[in-house]
């Protein structure tokens, strides 16, 4: 047998994303007669419109089965392109619109065209581990900006403005933001987008979960003036419609940075699935009604979380804008979270992730996902409650 192959130095600076690897421990539990509260993983829990899936369906019998043109079909280019504008982004022309299986392509061709080795990318921390692994991987130099809960986990644009260097190249924004469902505010928006604008960077904005929001305005740095011209503005299907199995994502670019999006495509993934793209044009083209009752059922989720969650000795949690997670602060327990999510899991039966796992900066923290129903939600409360005295004990 062949002895184990000599990888490649940039897969050891791959990283991965937990949420993932706590599932598969959730099922092997679960295979042994364990009951599991999950809420861990970050996805919806609600089926896919019935009207996308129709237009899947019928995609496949009109033979949407082929290769198509790498940034995406015509029709969803310009369908996203006035999506972005219905929905308080900037409207975008189809040719500035490129289409990927998935949101996390859209990363990493970002970060593959704008950064060499050596370049800097200043990113969230919390923040989707992605951001980091993806910049490493690139050979490029992850600089994470601490969000703090004073601040209620928002970016502060004077932190960012002191880690720019004459190498920064990139800066990540997420609003909604995962793992911490805080919201960046207008003035906030505007003061990163200036020093985008002084310092000649591009900014990719990270909007996956912009529909969901409880009352909150949301602003996107693509709206200010001079920066669509220099922001990545993702989005994606997964979490607005979710279709988080479908891996459909899109993003308004830079027209320089069209054709090298095209060309990563073309050398990593060819195109995005044909009939998949007909089931994202009934999704930006339909009925919103969906959305809306899958937000307030949310909404009233995150509400039944906090509030159970600050009950708690030992915990305290800020109330999120948007998203779908709660980020409650367990520091005051005296234990690593690694350990009390590990703790958690085995004993209370309840799936979640330790804030480190969004980055050093989650250190005393632990992410719910708010995915699951109110009554499942109020059973986890109740174990994490009763089950916790013997973590510290």
């Amino acid at each position: 047998m062949a002895g184990d192959p000599k990888l490649a130095g940039r897969i050891g600076r791959l990283g991965t994303e937990s949420a993932f690897e706590v599932l598969a421990r959730a099922r092997a539990l679960e295979s042994e007669g364990r009951k599991i509260i999950h809420l861990e993983i970050g996805e919806p829990d609600f089926d896919t419109p019935s009207h996308i899936v129709e237009a899947a369906a019928e995609a496949l019998r009109e033979g949407f089965t082929h290769y198509v043109a790498a940034p995406g079909l015509p029709e969803l280019r310009e369908a996203a392109g006035d999506y972005f504008a219905r929905t308080g982004r900037p409207a975008y022309p189809a040719d500035r619109i490129v289409v990927t299986p998935g949101a996390k392509p859209i990363m990493f061709y970002a970060i593959l065209a704008l950064c060499e080795e050596g370049a800097e990318v200043i990113h969230p921390d919390p923040g989707f581990p992605m951001y980091e692994s993806i910049t490493a991987f690139a050979g490029a130099t992850p600089v994470p900006v601490r969000l703090r809960e004073e601040n209620d986990f928002r970016m502060d644009p004077d932190e960012v403005a002191s880690k720019i260097t004459e190498r920064t190249r990139l800066i990540v924004v997420n609003s909604p933001h995962n793992p911490c469902g805080s919201m960046l505010t207008r003035d906030e928006v505007e003061a990163l987008a200036a020093l985008a604008l002084e310092h000649d960077l591009y900014v990719l904005s990270d909007e996956v979960y912009f529909a969901i929001r409880y009352g909150a305005e949301h602003v996107s740095v693509a709206s200010i003036d001079g920066m669509q011209d220099r922001t990545i503005l993702l989005d994606g299907c997964s979490k607005t419609f979710a279709m988080t199995g479908w891996r459909l994502g899109f993003c308004g670019l830079p027209a320089a940075l069209v054709e090298p999006f095209s060309r990563l495509i073309i050398n990593s993934v060819s195109c995005s699935a044909a009939f998949t793209q007909r089931a994202a044009l009934a999704a930006l083209t339909g009925p919103w009604e969906p959305i809306e009752a899958m937000v307030e059922e949310f909404h009233k989720r995150r509400d039944v979380i906090v509030e159970g969650l600050n009950a708690v000795p030992g915990i305290s949690c800020v109330e999120p804008g948007g998203a779908f997670y709660a980020f409650p602060n367990v520091s005051a327990l005296g234990v690593p979270s690694e350990r009390v999510a590990s703790f958690l899991l085995d004993t209370a039966g309840v799936a979640c992730l330790s804030g480190t796992a969004f980055g050093k900066g989650g250190q005393g923290y632990l992410r719910f996902s708010y995915a699951n129903s109110v009554e499942l939600i109020r059973d986890a409360l109740d174990a994490i409650q009763s089950s916790l005295p013997d973590l510290v004990a």
